[in-house]
């Protein structure tokens, strides 16, 4: 077991803190022996550096403090969480610092509140606890993401020289700060998910200035940490090429090229993989994961609701369990290690924020709006009227934390020392997974007699199973028309589930392009678009993982068809229903179609707005005689508006009538 809190700081004081960088240089003063007497399985990663960055994100704590969360040992025991952080084999703590998430009466925007000041009382805590701290810069007054970086109140209508001189002396005043605190800073970044904007800037000409000044600073005050930039969205294709490459071509001085891993929404661990390991040849930089995190239950417990549940287009690659939230840490953990060439480290996200209460939303609230534990107070509105001032509220990753609602951890926060020596306990089931079902509504309901069980190794076995279901149920699925159902059993102990949805039979292949390819679809390019292919991105699409998708930025390139021929029909009324959802169209002609014999015999005109805005429509009274070829498909063509006409088309059904 490691040192105790007491044995830790008398430690720390005795080497008065050499200020050295994450990677290369000696990464824990705690203990780094085997925990023994865990349940949780855990795989060897081989041939982990001493070094390697075992990272926390607890930007949350103080207020989570504040509002009255306790945190507790393994043995129940009330205890410094970053002790228990670091007896867990966590050895370094990432913050965010903003810089001025305070209305003018003093009122925190929430989100942690994280100024410098709530940075440099984590920073002493983590430092105390034989950790080190990895300092992330939004350069904003709030959160800054892919979606959002918006300019500090502070540097509004500043020249992009002035806010060059702002953003060095902000870095450098924090640091110092940290620094004259005896704070031991390993890595500085400049930015978070900078892609393409940063500060209020938009352009790589202008925003390398704001990182090469960040990075300066860093040199200046703390010579030895490591310099990171940090990035999202590694399934985009070519988007981590065109960063490195802008970033070489400024000559940005930096040394980690960090990037988010959500197995939700950011591909599979082989193609991020493939792309920082693309950087480290290219470009001769460090790697890293900065953010990842996992569901061990789809259930919300503050009242608030969560960004990742059971429902909607999320990529499940582990069960919501603790063991598999410790299996997603320890494959990415492997990745970065064994995967990657420089790959140095990998931070776990805001393992520590959870509910700050459990009985009502109005008690949470409270806590929310005057501590900044929840993701955003109304108070935020005074600088993101738009999205935090509207949609404040509580935590929405509670779900995903390595500790529950009560503040006692889970065994999965052990993964980070496991993880080095392995941990391969009894194989058993550790959830079931869901089985998922369509049947026609002239078709039979036929539930499967087994489905798999995830074992705690991430192994899968068949198991039989016992469905909660009989005729009754059956019989009021099919009156219901076209609808899901679901359906809950049991197996080898575990609750199961099955999803049926009653549909209507498609007479189009690959409907929904679920085989990651055109298939059977036809593309008739008339306008030269710069990306036009079939894409995995469950968030995207309208059901399933994959979509149709299209973007380009010149004007008028945006011009194609999409269609599929149907042979072999019998003689009868049919009907096409297809939809589309984009935006920045700009004068646009959109609509379904439906040929017969090569004759146009139906169309219905079609929209794009806005991201998530789908728009459906049905082409009907399409009559087939016996022989005949049925043509359906989608017209699109846009002028572009500003950024380049985009869109995602899904789901397309050709049905009979009658």
């Amino acid at each position: 077991m490691l040192m105790k809190h007491a044995a830790i700081i008398l430690i720390v004081s005795m080497l008065a803190l050499a200020f050295t960088g994450c990677a290369g240089k000696p990464v824990s003063r705690v203990s780094t022996e085997k925990i023994e007497g865990s349940s949780l399985y855990v795989k060897k990663v081989e041939n982990m550096p001493d070094d390697f960055i075992l990272g926390m994100d607890a930007s949350s704590v103080i207020a989570e403090e504040n509002s009255g969360v306790k945190y507790y040992d393994f043995e129940g025991n009330e205890q410094d969480v970053f002790v228990t952080l670091a007896e867990s084999g966590v050895n370094t703590i990432r913050v965010r610092v903003w810089n001025d998430p305070y209305d003018e009466e003093g009122h925190g925007f929430g989100g942690g509140n994280n100024g410098i000041e709530t940075a440099i009382e984590i920073g002493k805590r983590a430092t105390a606890a034989g950790m080190r701290l990895l300092v992330d810069f939004h350069l904003s007054d709030f959160w800054a993401d892919p979606g959002k970086q918006m300019v500090p109140r502070a540097w509004k209508g500043m020249t992009i020289e002035q806010k060059t001189a702002a953003v060095h002396d902000f870095v450098r005043d924090s640091l110092k700060a940290l620094k004259k605190n005896r704070i031991d800073v390993c890595m500085v970044q400049i930015g978070n998910e900078t892609n393409g904007a940063l500060a209020g800037e938009t352009t790589w000409f202008n925003m390398r200035y704001l990182m090469q000044a960040g990075s300066e600073a860093v040199r200046e005050v703390f010579p030895s940490a490591l310099v990171a930039l940090h990035f999202a969205n590694p399934e985009h294709e070519g988007s981590y090429e065109n960063y490195a490459k802008k970033l070489a071509e400024y000559e940005v001085d930096y040394d980690v090229f960090a990037s988010s891993y959500y197995p939700y929404w950011h591909g599979t661990l082989d193609n991020l993989s493939k792309v920082l390991n693309g950087i480290s040849a290219r470009y001769g930089k460090k790697v890293m994961v900065m953010e990842t995190s996992y569901a061990y239950t789809a259930e919300d417990t503050d009242f608030n609701g969560n960004t990742i549940g059971d429902g909607g287009n999320v990529i499940k690659p582990y069960p919501f369990t603790v063991q598999g939230q410790a299996n997603l840490v320890r494959d990415v953990i492997d990745t970065v290690v064994n995967g990657m060439t420089d790959g140095i480290g990998v931070v776990y996200w805001e393992g520590t924020w959870i509910s700050v209460g459990q009985n009502s939303w109005e008690e949470n609230h409270k806590l929310w709006e005057e501590f900044g534990s929840g993701w955003a107070s109304s108070y935020a509105a005074a600088y993101d009227p738009v999205d935090a001032g509207k949609y404040y509220g509580g935590c929405a990753v509670d779900n995903q934390a390595m500790f529950g609602p009560d503040g006692r951890p889970f065994e999965s926060l052990r993964v980070f020392n496991l993880a080095r020596y392995g941990n391969e306990t009894e194989i058993k089931a550790d959830a079931i997974e869901d089985a998922i079902l369509y049947v026609d509504l002239n078709g039979t309901i036929t539930l499967p007699e087994t489905v798999n069980a995830i074992m705690n190794d991430d192994s899968r076995q068949p198991v039989a199973v016992k469905w909660d279901a009989d005729e009754a149920l059956f019989d009021l699925m099919y009156k219901g028309g076209v609808a899901t159902y679901e359906i809950t059993g049991e197996a080898d102990g575990l609750p199961a589930k099955c999803t049926v949805n009653m549909i209507e039979y498609n007479f189009l292949q690959n409907h929904s392009f679920e085989d990651g390819e055109l298939g059977a679809w036809r593309v008739i390019e008339r306008g030269n678009a710069d990306q036009l292919f079939v894409e995995s991105k469950p968030t995207d699409s309208k059901t399933g993982e994959y979509h149709m998708h299209f973007w380009s930025a010149a004007k008028n390139s945006v011009d194609f068809s999409l269609e599929q021929d149907v042979e072999g029909l019998e003689a009868g009324e049919y009907k096409f229903t297809i939809s589309i959802m984009g935006g920045d169209s700009g004068a646009a002609e959109i609509y379904a179609y439906a040929l017969v014999d090569g004759e146009e015999v139906g169309r219905a005109e079609m929209s794009i707005t806005y991201y998530g805005a789908w728009d459906t429509v049905t082409v009907s009274g399409i009559n087939v005689a016996e022989g005949q070829t049925v043509t359906v498909g989608i017209s699109v063509k846009c002028e572009g508006a500003g950024n380049g006409a985009w869109g995602k088309i899904d789901d397309a059904m050709l049905n009979s009538v009658g």
